[in-house]
This record gives structure tokens, C-alpha cells and sequence, in this order.
């Protein structure tokens, strides 16, 4: 036997349901490692509300060093109304800007697949819907959400508050590359989404993917202002491909793009740059079920099908990762979120015992066939 591969994996839990789904997605990931001679060593982390309850900070340098020598971080979730009254760099959502920075995390990968077992599970019709697979790729460090000046001040008897969306030429050509180097894996087509009717930076963003859409001449390229994509995406979202957009924009339409599935605790992300990659369930932290067992851990273990294909180049271990998660549906397995009326859901530790189970089976039935 070849010798074993150790990688090593920042791991953070989070808030609320976040440590549930993280658990099970660690399973999944030393089980997929476990057949393609891969060890894992990780390293967890209190992060966001956890780390405020732990030392007053969402984030620590500790952490942020920890991830920078890491091959991937796996985070869980993050955020609840027990911290809402923090100032805004003490918010949990202010660890995620940090990490996100801190790492150099500027492309956000949201895959967007509904499964054919789901689609009643969507309040959208099935026609609509059915066979839809596409990827939102979001810039993920510019933006509105970065840019200065920023402020809240109190002139004469009301208050002044500023908001500054700011990109560069170099921001939006990354995040065009990003898309369609993703379209040529995928059908070739890249929808870009911009407010350029209106926003100075929209038309920056517009002229800048053109330029780059010259190096890719099989790519098809469109545009689509955003308030149309939004209408788009739930009258006919099985048109597009891959769609790239600014940072709000992206924050949003993923958002909406993921209940096309039926349920957002089906959908993973990756945020990739110039380090390691931060893969994490597009779901929040859902504090009102923590601890019942209901949250769903789907997300987060199609999570780690993407920490296996974006940092560790290891397809295969992806593939059998996202198989064994259709297989579950196919099988008419549920949780809380997707169940019908008369469907029994199982719950999380269950699902990771169903999927784990799966994923060793179909690996020991490719054994045989070799």
C-alpha cells in the first residue's frame, strides 16, 4: 500500500446547528479519505458567537494563522439573536469578512442542482425546475460590503449613514476569470448580472467581463441587470449556467437561487482565492433547532465534496461524495426540511450513519468490479 496522505483542515463549528452538520460532515470527510489513503488532521476553533462567548472576538489570530497553514478550512455556521446587540466588529458575521480576508477568499462557488426526487419539495412547479444545475460565482471581498467611506453620523437632528460600493478593474477581471474557466467545465455559458443602467461600478463591471470574455472565445457570454435575474430565476432558472456578479448582488441571488431546491440546507459553497479554499453550508446557523437533531447536514457534507475537488484536486473522492448523497434521496431517505406530510425524516446523526454507509458500500462494490 502506498503510504498515506496527510492533509491537514482548520476546522469551525460555529453557532447553533453549526457543530451538529460539521460533525457529520467530518465523517464523511476522513470516510472519503479513508479510501483514497488520505488522513486527515484537524485543528477546531471556537468562531463568530463561539468565539465571542470564549474571549470577547469573533475571530482570533490563532485561527487565522492555523487556516493560512492548513489545506482547507470546513466552517458550520455562524450568527444568532443572542449577539445582535454587538457593535458591528463583534458581530459573529464580522469572523466571517475576517477569514474571508484573511485568506484572500475572493470567489465564491454556489452550486445550484435540484435532485428529481426533491421537486415537489420546491414551492416553485416542477416544470420549472425539474433537471435545473447551475453555479452562482460571487466576488467575494469588494463591493459594497468593503468599501470606504463607511459610517453612521448624526447631522443636526437626523442621522447620516454611507454605504460605498468600490471595484476595481483587477477585482472584477479575477471574478471573470473565475466564471468562465468554471463555464468551460460546465456548458459553456456565463450569464454576467450588473446594475449597469443605473451604477457607475455596474458599467466598470460590464466593460470589464466583455474584455475578458475576449480570451474565451467559446464561452457565450450575456448580460442580465439584476433585478431581472431575480424575476429570471424563478420564472425560468433552468436558462442559465454559471452566473457571475459583485458582492451584494451575488448575496442575494444565491440566496434566492438556493430555494429553488426545496430547501437551503441542501446547498454547499466554496470560497476559493489565493490560499487555502473555506467550504461551508449556504444555510445559517438556525438557532431555534440546535440540539434537536433536526437540522439537515447535507450542505454541509456536499461541503466537503468541494474541499475534496477545489483544494485537494480529488475528484473521484468528490464524486463518490455527491453520488452517495443522490443515492439517499433516490432512496427515498428525508430530513425534517424535505419530508412530505407522510415521509419520516431522520435525524442529522442518522443521516451521516446513511450517507457515511452509502459512500462505503458503493466504494466496496467499485473494488469488486476492479
Amino acid at each position: 500500500m502506498s503510504e498515506k496522505i496527510v492533509k491537514q483542515i482548520t476546522v469551525l463549528p460555529g453557532d447553533g446547528i453549526g457543530p451538529e452538520v460539521t460533525d457529520q460532515a467530518l465523517r464523511v470527510l476522513h470516510t472519503a479519505g479513508e479510501l483514497f489513503n488520505v488522513t486527515f488532521e484537524c485543528q477546531e476553533f471556537p468562531f463568530g458567537g463561539a468565539a465571542i462567548d470564549a474571549w470577547g472576538e469573533p475571530i482570533s489570530e490563532e485561527l487565522i494563522e492555523s487556516a493560512k497553514k492548513s489545506d482547507a478550512v470546513l466552517l458550520g455556521a455562524v450568527g444568532g439573536s443572542k449577539w445582535d446587540n454587538q457593535p458591528k466588529d463583534k458581530r459573529p458575521e464580522a469572523g466571517l469578512l475576517g477569514i474571508r480576508n484573511a485568506l484572500g477568499l475572493y470567489t465564491n462557488l454556489r452550486p445550484v442542482k435540484v435532485y428529481e426526487p426533491l421537486c415537489d419539495s420546491s414551492t416553485l412547479k416542477k416544470e420549472v425546475i425539474e433537471k435545473v444545475d447551475l453555479l452562482v460565482v460571487r466576488e467575494l471581498t469588494g463591493g459594497i460590503y468593503f468599501g470606504k467611506p463607511r459610517f453612521i453620523k448624526t447631522e443636526g437632528e437626523e442621522e447620516h449613514a454611507v454605504d460605498t460600493m468600490d471595484y476595481r478593474t483587477s477585482e472584477i477581471e479575477r471574478i471573470a476569470v473565475a466564471a468562465f474557466e468554471a463555464a468551460g467545465k460546465r456548458n459553456g455559458n456565463v450569464c454576467s448580472v450588473d446594475k449597469s443602467n443605473v451604477l457607475d461600478t455596474s458599467r466598470l463591471w460590464r466593460k470589464t467581463v466583455i474584455n475578458v470574455a475576449k480570451n474565451y472565445p467559446d464561452i457565450e457570454l450575456s448580460h442580465m441587470l439584476v433585478d431581472n435575474c431575480a424575476m429570471q430565476l424563478v420564472r425560468n432558472p433552468g436558462q442559465f449556467d454559471v452566473i457571475v456578479t459583485g458582492n451584494m448582488f451575488g448575496d442575494i441571488l444565491s440566496d434566492e437561487a438556493s430555494m429553488l431546491t426545496g430547501s437551503i440546507g441542501m446547498l454547499p459553497s466554496a470560497s476559493i482565492g489565493n490560499g487555502p479554499g473555506l467550504y461551508e453550508p449556504v444555510h445559517g446557523s438556525a438557532p431555534d433547532i440546535a440540539g434537536s437533531g433536526k437540522a439537515n447536514p447535507i450542505a454541509a457534507i456536499a461541503s466537503v465534496a468541494l474541499l475534496f475537488r477545489y483544494s485537494l484536486n480529488m475528484n473521484p473522492a468528490a464524486k463518490i461524495i455527491e453520488e452517495a448523497i443522490e443515492e439517499f434521496l433516490n432512496k427515498g431517505f428525508r430530513t425534517a426540511d424535505i419530508a412530505g406530510m407522510d415521509e419520516e425524516a431522520l435525524n442529522t446523526v442518522e443521516v451521516g450513519d446513511t450517507i457515511t454507509g452509502l459512500i462505503k458500500e458503493n466504494a466496496n462494490k467499485l473494488q469488486e468490479q476492479d
